[in-house]
């Protein structure tokens, strides 16, 4: 469930809409002008929400990596050779 309230509102219950986020797990959606711009969400939450992105993201590379080789028929580079061209041996 997530709730939209202006933030002039929300100044006034900060501490009760921050336990919504954090105890009851509520996305609460601040607003200026009829337009949202910014979510109160528990920390928790975010967290695991990023971690999945960047997972999401490191797939994405992994599948377009594979694609790469796949297409232009590119032997794949050694990781040896990688780290010593990092300078990580």
């Amino acid at each position: 469930m997530t709730t939209l309230l202006p933030v002039s509102e929300a100044k006034q219950h900060l501490g009760a809409l921050v336990d919504r986020a954090h105890l009851q797990h509520e996305l609460v959606s601040l607003s200026k002008r009829g337009r949202r711009v910014a979510v109160l969400v528990d920390a928790d939450d975010f967290d695991r929400m990023v971690e999945r992105l960047e997972e999401i993201d490191d797939a994405q590379a992994a599948i377009a990596a594979r694609r790469e080789v796949e297409e232009t028929a590119a032997e794949p580079i050694p990781w040896d050779d990688v780290k010593r061209e990092l300078g990580l041996t």
